[in-house]
């Protein structure tokens, strides 16, 4: 049997777009953008995209289709067996790493899910989302059981295939996505007040960028789109060789900001609403999980069917956001051990499933039971973060850009871009500049600031 492709172009960007879009849209660029100048800041992020974020996309979605093989395949034979093939398994070791941690949070979203469709927020006083949040993490049994049902869906959608497993789910989840993601911000800059959250969001204020905003807009660039993590490259080998790849980058990227954008709308028109200042809401899960919930109680009446209704596809909105982004962050893992040791795709997916129910179960335990499991004061979950965000990513980032701006062959390049000569391809010479000299700096520079070098700008 042959290799499976994505039956359409349509489902080859949705299915691409859903492995971009997650939580870090969600829970990260509103607040991000809010805290640093707003429409400033967008304009920024939007460069930081189109400097670095679409050569390296456009580079792993070349080096997938060119091979038809997955990432660690798909380096080995672009690199003609020398060193630069452990790019392409550090790639396929971080996709499967940050799934490990991935699939608490999802879990997450499930439970909350469950709570907001069931009312359990009524009438909760704002001091206690917190301990609700801490009470359900630190539970031994609630959290897992969620996380079983989590990964169990991202298991059932990769066993079934490219075609009818991803390719069919993103059809569906995709477009879920974005019609929830509007109904929200309608309904969110409906309530009175809204304009001054889409001030806070959307209106430029220069006097709040710095050196440190230019290094977050640049951060939530490399780690919105997905780069280094395996997916796109896999993905890419799925398409066929008509997909245009610049023009898919661009259609990736512009869908990934598109949502974060109207997370955004979700969330400052109702922290406006209730007068809470958005510097007090936190980022993250202190955001997702404590200040949101409390929020939309505030802002939609407590216990009142449209605070039931929003919370609910807020949170489901969460859920298919970190679904589409698991799913793809498996079938990297899947795709290399079923190709790379002749597996079966069911066996391969059960194999790579069981080591993240066993990892996903001890990050989830590292909140509870496991908590006293700490080095440098991080427990499981948190060291795994950690690693992924501020070593193996950069230094991955870093490494795709070097070996496609100087050690690709550039004819090849050509020739993959622009499928054969059939289309025009002006951008190629920026493009190529681009990965030599401007993208290693950026990430450099973003690995720097992971680090903790500009510290002292902050």
């Amino acid at each position: 049997m042959g290799r499976e492709n994505f039956g359409s172009k349509l489902g080859a960007i949705l299915a691409a777009a859903g492995s971009a879009v997650g939580l870090g849209n969600i829970w990260r660029f509103p607040i991000e953008t809010g805290q640093n100048g707003g429409a400033a800041f967008i304009i920024i992020y939007v460069c930081c995209i189109i400097v670095f974020g679409l050569p390296i996309m456009t580079s792993e979605f070349l080096i997938g289709r060119y091979t038809h093989a997955n990432t660690a395949g798909a380096f080995r034979i672009v690199s003609n067996g020398s060193i630069w093939k452990w790019v392409g398994r550090l790639g396929v070791f971080t996709g499967w790493f940050i799934l490990c941690y991935y699939v608490v949070v999802g879990a997450w979203t499930l439970h909350y899910t469950y709570l907001s469709v069931t009312n359990a927020f009524n009438e909760v006083p704002a001091k206690q989302y917190e301990n609700i949040f801490g009470d359900f993490v630190s539970n031994p049994w609630i959290p897992t059981l969620w996380l079983f049902l989590f990964i169990g869906v991202i298991h059932f959608v990769i066993t079934r295939g490219v075609q009818s497993g991803i390719e069919k789910s993103a059809k569906l989840m995709m477009p879920t996505l974005f019609i929830i993601t509007l109904f929200l911000a309608v309904c969110s800059i409906s309530l009175p007040g809204a304009s001054k959250g889409l001030e806070f969001l959307l209106k430029p204020d220069w006097s709040k960028v710095d050196s440190t905003t230019v290094l977050e807009a640049m951060g939530q660039a490399f780690y919105s789109l997905s780069l280094a993590m395996g997916c796109l490259c896999t993905y890419a080998s799925y398409f066929d060789k008509k997909t245009p790849l610049a023009k898919s980058a661009v259609n990736v990227s512009m869908i990934d900001t598109l949502i974060a954008i109207m997370a955004g709308f979700i969330i400052f028109p109702s922290v406006f609403n209730i007068g809470m200042d958005p510097n007090d809401v936190g980022v993250g899960a202190g955001l997702t999980f404590v200040s949101l919930p409390n929020v939309f109680q505030q802002a939609l009446g407590d216990g009142s069917i449209l605070a039931v209704i929003f919370s609910t596809a807020f949170y489901f909105l969460l859920f298919v956001a970190a679904l589409t982004s698991a799913i793809s962050l498996h079938e990297v893992a899947t795709a290399y051990v079923t190709e790379e040791f002749n597996m079966s795709r069911k066996k391969g997916a059960t194999l790579v499933t069981s080591t993240i129910l066993v990892l996903g179960t001890l990050c989830s335990l590292s909140f509870g039971p496991l908590s006293h499991a700490t080095l440098f004061d991080r427990n499981i979950f948190e060291m795994f973060d950690d690693l992924s965000g501020r070593f193996l990513l950069p230094i991955g980032g870093m490494l795709i850009s070097i070996f496609a701006g100087w050690v690709l062959d550039r004819k090849l390049y050509r020739d993959e871009i622009s499928n054969g000569g059939d289309l025009k391809t002006p951008y190629f010479k920026m493009l190529i500049f681009s990965l030599r000299y401007i993208t290693p700096i950026a990430i450099g520079l973003v690995f720097l600031d992971q680090m903790g070098a500009f510290n002292f700008l902050k």
